[in-house]
């Protein structure tokens, strides 16, 4: 049962508060899914819209084990889980047996580009130098990121298509999000690695890490990465990421907390966090959601066959 108190004014309207609100990050600490499920937490705090709001990390298999867990689990109250293109890809190349069709669809909420990036110390200073590596010997290019069927995955094999290679042979190695990944990339322990854009920028900024390119359609804002595109490399990628509610919510409880995400989006607390980490304002309220994701479904299952990543 969703607890309701008179919340903070917004916009001259009260609002209702959500009392204690648990939002599910299946992946560890510093990834995507746990900077927005953190984002949120500090917005919806900051704007009166919800209290005791907290955060759980389960990672794992890509995000599956997260979401077994928030299906089968038996906790009380608002549960909210992160989501996003890659946890639709984690389930395919899983095969899992829980699938996004036992949860329903709060918000979408956020999109973000995706660089290639490499030890700052690398021989390999452009993308052209990546792909002549490859191409000479596709075995000694190892291209790291999240779990089999994220984002990181999609896109790695479709740059290795697109350059002429065979992605079912690419030496993908999993190396996690945020800290675990870094540490191999800039130790050399892989070739080159890919994720959020916001994962990297402190590395990037700091000159630890190089880009060699981004998978948005033309050059951000202030970003000074050129695109795959311009490189000659025809692939874009953008990586969804929203928020899941449990399949059997109550609809007072859900209307309550659709209201509460949908004060927040127009926030400028959220507005000044997309801005200052790169992330694309991609809110969608539950039902238009709802569809989004199946039709992604569809889109990331040919995706993935056509980088070879599944059968």
């Amino acid at each position: 049962v969703v607890g309701l108190v008179c919340g903070a004014a917004l916009t001259g309207a009260a609002v209702a508060q959500v009392k204690g609100i648990d939002i599910t990050a299946p992946a560890g600490p510093g990834g995507g899914y746990d900077q927005l499920a953190r984002a949120t937490q500090q917005v919806l705090q900051k704007e009166g819209l919800a209290s005791g709001v907290q955060v759980s990390n389960v990672p794992g298999a890509g995000g599956t084990i997260g979401l077994a867990q928030f299906v089968t689990g038996k906790k009380r109250g608002n549960n909210l889980m992160v989501a996003g293109l890659g946890l639709v890809g984690a389930v395919l190349t899983n095969k899992a047996s829980i699938t996004l069709d036992q949860v329903t669809p709060l918000a979408r909420l956020q999109g973000e580009y995706q660089p290639l990036v490499v030890a700052a110390d690398s021989p390999i200073k452009t993308l052209n130098d990546l792909i002549s590596k490859y191409k000479a010997d596709p075995g000694s290019v190892s291209w790291g990121g999240f779990a089999l069927g994220s984002p990181d995955h999609i896109l790695s094999g479709l740059i290795v298509k697109a350059i002429g290679g065979d992605a079912t042979k690419m030496n993908y190695i999993v190396a996690g999000a945020g800290g675990e990944m870094l540490a191999q990339v800039m130790g050399g322990h892989i070739t080159v690695a890919t994720g959020g854009l916001n994962e990297f920028a402190q590395q990037l900024e700091s000159g630890k890490l190089r880009a060699l390119a981004i998978s948005s359609p033309e050059r951000l804002p202030g970003i000074n990465i050129p695109t795959l595109k311009e490189q000659g490399v025809d692939v874009e990628l953008v990586n969804w990421r929203g928020l899941m509610a449990p399949r059997e919510i109550r609809p007072a409880d859900k209307k309550a907390l659709e209201d509460a995400i949908g004060m927040m989006v127009k926030s400028a607390a959220w507005q000044d966090i997309l801005k200052e980490r790169g992330w694309v304002d991609s809110y969608m309220p539950s039902d238009q959601f709802a569809a989004f994701i199946k039709e992604e479904q569809v889109r990331i299952e040919s995706l993935l066959k056509e980088a070879g990543l599944i059968k």
